[in-house]
């Protein structure tokens, strides 16, 4: 079982910026991949970027890429996202999740197997 915790969020202007991080309680973090979601009230979860278990490959939701920056530190067992240019509409509950397939999978076909609680972020106009 890995228990992954969040931390970072806050509230922020547009424009700001903010440095998301998840803590995983396992020592196998660097055998998994790992993914950045978030779920806006209302709106159903949506995938916002995910890196495999080296670090090599990331993914981004074209929403978010050149502004998010999704990375690693296996000697921490912690993912990161760094996001810049926040917008409004950037506004969510931001979750980590763990894939214990740790190799390059299409984003699309990912399952993960353990999720965080979530962090709020809210952008103000």
């Amino acid at each position: 079982q890995v228990q992954l915790v969040e931390s970072g969020g806050g509230l922020v202007q547009a424009g700001g910026s903010l440095r998301l991080s998840c803590v995983a309680s396992s020592g196998t973090f660097r055998g998994y991949a790992m993914g950045w979601f978030r779920q806006a009230p209302g709106k159903e979860r949506e995938f916002v970027a995910c890196i495999t278990m080296s670090g090599a490959r990331t993914d981004y939701a074209t929403s978010v890429e050149g502004r998010f920056t999704i990375s690693r530190d296996n000697a921490k067992n912690t993912v990161y996202l760094q996001m810049n240019s926040l917008k409004p509409e950037d506004t969510a509950v931001y979750s980590c999740a763990a894939d214990r397939t740790g190799g390059y999978i299409p984003p699309a076909r990912r399952n993960y197997d353990y999720w965080g609680q979530g962090t709020q972020v809210t952008v103000s106009s």
